[in-house]
């Protein structure tokens, strides 16, 4: 089958699923919902339960999934193939913990960043992110020889680690609704208010997502070592510097809008592998939108599997993502 015929039909398969899941997520909760309701304009909006639930709760939360989803398996396909490690994450440099630390100092000091409707907290959570990345290439860049992998591989590390140390003396010295607030976040919670944070970090993301569309070619000769993508044309320097940037922004913006929603990067992009191969012309693509599918199911399930109550999405995605995650290191053995 040729390439272009692979990707049409990866595309519309995966379309479709990443659809269909958008499509039917708002109309699933604890309170049943009528889509003839909802679209009904007799009815004013003011006194349509049905379309306040559809368009106010729902769809924003379904929107942030399928973009945090989205973002995060793609950001976990261009790391895996820069750092030529399967087990790498999106969280893996830092990025997450970055953001995390901005947004515990947002919640536990309280200081009025809000910017055009955006709260503090995603915006030092973006913040938290951009600082992150900005001490990991500072410290991984060899001159005229790009990115270290090696070396970015165990900053990142580092950088997690201590970052992790100062979150939690931050929650240290938080009060208890303080904590409460700070694990709640850490969680991972698609919970947004409206649509304001998801038009925020939507440039960011589209932004990344730009990028990914000149990488897959690249990231498919960088897999093979940075001499051999050399040999073949390929500017390393400016690529690994694209890859590592665009994949960073992405990761920033879905961890500002959903928190630090866990092993997304890694379980969807080894999933999708198993269905499609390994062509990142074929996997970037696939990725995107079944990791938008995937999160937004999780989502689903997360609202209702104890409904009443919503249990925080990341914690389900863990649930998930901790054993796929031994299963792999298994497999690599």
């Amino acid at each position: 089958m040729s390439l272009k015929r692979r990707v049409f039909l990866t595309v519309l398969v995966f379309g479709l699923a990443a659809l269909g899941a958008c499509t039917l997520a708002p109309l699933v909760g604890s309170t049943p919902v009528s889509l003839r309701r909802v679209f009904d304009r007799s009815i004013p909006f003011a006194e349509n339960p049905d379309a306040q639930i559809f368009f106010v709760a729902r769809l924003p939360r379904t929107v942030a999934a399928a973009l945090v989803g989205s973002a995060l398996a793609t950001a976990g396909v261009v790391f895996q193939a820069l750092l030529r490690n399967p087990l790498a994450t999106p969280f893996t440099l830092g990025v997450s913990a970055g953001a995390a630390l901005g947004a515990m100092l947002a919640i536990t000091f309280p200081v009025s960043l809000a910017f055009a409707g955006v709260s503090s907290v995603p915006i030092a959570s973006f913040a938290g992110a951009l600082g992150a990345v900005a001490i990991v290439y500072a410290l991984s860049t060899v001159r005229r020889q790009g990115l270290s992998t090696e070396v970015l591989l165990l900053a990142g590390i580092t950088l997690n680690a201590f970052f992790s140390s100062l979150i939690l003396f931050i929650q240290y010295l938080a009060d208890f609704s303080q904590t409460f607030r700070t694990v709640r976040w850490l969680m991972g919670d698609l919970d947004v208010a409206g649509y304001t944070p998801i038009l925020a970090s939507l440039p960011f993301t589209l932004l990344a997502f730009a990028v990914f569309a000149w990488l897959p070619r690249v990231l498919n000769l960088l897999t093979l070592g940075a001499d051999a993508a050399a040999a073949r044309g390929v500017d390393v320097v400016r690529s690994q510097r694209l890859a590592f940037f665009s994949a960073s922004l992405a990761t920033g913006a879905a961890v500002s809008l959903g928190g630090p929603v866990g092993f997304i990067g890694i379980i969807v992009p080894h999933m999708v592998r198993l269905m499609v191969g390994s062509d990142h012309r074929v996997v970037l693509p696939a990725s995107a939108l079944f990791g938008a599918a995937f999160l937004v199911g999780c989502d689903v399930l997360s609202r209702s599997v104890m409904s009443p109550m919503e249990l925080p999405v990341g914690i389900l995605t863990a649930m998930i993502g901790g054993p796929f995650f031994l299963w792999l290191l298994l497999r690599q053995r």
